[in-house]
């Protein structure tokens, strides 16, 4: 099992003592799945995608990455699992607006000490930014800029990709494209994805589906 959540509970200053944002959270993803996450804003989606990808602590039970426990884990070791066990694509697109196309898509595989040319052309190429890669963020398009964050997520080979409303800042058709190719890239590398979206039309096409109401798995 590549991810195993159990008995997670997660409070945050204020929260009511018997309603923490995340309540009792148990679900488990195998290498290679896609499992998607939906549920109504505020529902504490995004505060699970963020503890899995380690990058909050929560206050009780465990959650296991690649045989992991990250309770355990101090910072450094934390952004080393970042950098190559498991990646993230938020809503915003997060590039370095000082950097290329070229040099975004090999930002965290040159930090991991991943880098392989051949496979970053390869998601250049199937991306469709092969004519974009020596512009700069700003003189991109949403979808491009979103294409391109995929890339640099997918191009350390992680086993584990987590995207937080990955298509929430595009347009309907825009998204849908951006989405379909995002899923095709990680089915063909293998890569496990845990997605969280508002849409059930979008949820419905991963292997499984889940939905978090009041801090719980309904």
């Amino acid at each position: 099992m590549l991810l195993s959540v159990q008995n997670v509970v997660k409070r945050y200053p204020g929260d009511d003592p018997d309603r923490p944002i995340l309540n009792d959270i148990s679900l488990a993803l195998g290498a290679g799945e896609t499992l998607a996450l939906t549920g109504e804003s505020g529902s504490g989606k995004s505060t699970l995608l963020h503890l899995v990808g380690a990058l909050d602590g929560f206050d009780s039970g465990e959650i296991h990455l690649d045989g992991t426990a990250l309770s355990g884990l101090d910072d450094a070791a934390r952004a080393e699992l970042r950098r190559g066990t498991v990646s993230l694509v938020f809503q915003q697109f997060n590039l370095i607006p000082s950097l290329t196309v070229a040099q975004n898509l090999a930002f965290h595989a040159r930090l991991a000490g991943r880098e392989d040319t051949d496979y970053i052309a390869l998601l250049t190429e199937r991306l469709g930014l092969a004519e974009h890669v020596d512009r700069f963020p700003e003189h991109l398009s949403g979808g491009q800029m979103q294409r391109v964050a995929i890339g640099r997520a997918l191009a350390v080979r992680p086993k584990l990709l987590l995207a937080d409303e990955p298509t929430g800042n595009l347009d309907e058709r825009t998204g849908d494209l951006v989405f379909e190719l995002m899923l095709e890239l990680v089915r063909q590398s293998g890569t496990a994805l845990f997605l969280v979206t508002h849409s059930p039309r979008i949820a419905d096409q991963l292997d499984r589906h889940l939905h978090l109401s009041r801090g719980r798995i309904a």
